[in-house]
């Protein structure tokens, strides 16, 4: 009895200090792992504040000399700020779109049994499966003749139809988990079905719906194919349009072209940093039950 206590006293703490080494080890590895991954973009940010000569010279050195008026200029050059609202307004609004529309067929496929449903689920099969960029020319010729080129419309509503299938998939999978005896619960009480979606479905679809959303934004934000084909009017040019000014045929501005870049990705930061918490849900909830 008593050798046999023994044992178990000593092996209890062997086992908790072989938990902590592993817990730490961990921690070290993901440590390192997102020093590597941010490295880059400290970099993107050291660099708008040097000189050309200095990018060249010294490209992975702190700056010698903090210049702070690349960032000015390059605001100025580029005219960011009216590609900043169009980039803006594009987005939302496809964002938007892409939500609402995605939510409800989502809804509708996940909680509703018909006959055409395999079709219809299979025709967004095939929508995520057709590259986007072979679409460029059919749609620009589509959109020449109903007259959207050179508007907000001609890359809104090909921006939404392409995010539409993985919109309709993600949410989907997250709304099938949904427990049947809520709708029936909430028929009895006299909820019709739009009162359920708009009340209980769209509610707890928000992790789903916010893994969709910063997707989409990302996409949407740094497009540049779509708006370079189907913009040519400077006052509606987006924010991936106006930072190609930088760049020549003979030569690119990298200490503007950096700065430009960095004013370009602090929205994505804020964005993420804002709802990163819905977004983890999201994607640990589509892992499990989707």
């Amino acid at each position: 009895m008593e050798s046999g206590y023994a044992v178990k006293t000593t092996a209890f703490p062997q086992g908790q200090t072989r938990q902590k080494v592993k817990r730490g080890s961990i921690n070290i590895m993901l440590t390192l792992y997102a020093l590597v991954t941010l490295y880059p973009l400290f970099w993107l940010f050291m660099s708008a504040f040097k000189s050309n000569e200095e990018f060249f010279s010294a490209p992975f050195s702190l700056p010698a000399q903090w210049h702070w008026d690349n960032f000015s200029r390059a605001w100025e050059v580029s005219g960011m700020g009216v590609s900043l609202i169009n980039s803006t307004i594009v987005t939302i609004a496809s964002l938007v779109l892409t939500l609402v529309l995605g939510a409800l067929a989502a809804y509708v496929l996940a909680r509703f049994e018909f006959k055409l449903k395999p079709l219809m689920m299979g025709l967004f099969l095939l929508g995520m499966l057709i590259p986007i960029h072979s679409t460029l020319v059919p749609l620009f010729i589509i959109m020449k003749k109903i007259g959207l080129l050179d508007s907000y419309g001609a890359l809104i509503l090909p921006y939404t139809a392409f995010e539409l299938p993985l919109a309709i998939f993600v949410t989907a999978a997250y709304l099938t988990s949904v427990p049947k005896e809520i709708e029936e619960a909430a028929l009895m009480d006299g909820t019709g079905y739009w009162g359920i979606f708009f009340r209980i479905m769209l509610p707890l679809s928000i992790p789903a719906l916010s893994t969709v959303a910063i997707l989409a934004f990302l996409r949407f934000w740094n497009d540049f194919a779509f708006a370079l084909v189907f913009i040519s009017k400077p006052a509606l040019k987006t924010l991936p349009l106006s930072l190609s000014v930088f760049a020549t045929g003979y030569s690119t501005d990298y200490k503007l072209t950096m700065a430009a870049l960095s004013i370009a990705v602090l929205p994505t930061i804020i964005v993420f940093l804002l709802f990163q918490e819905q977004i983890m849900k999201g994607m640990t909830a589509g892992a499990v039950k989707g």
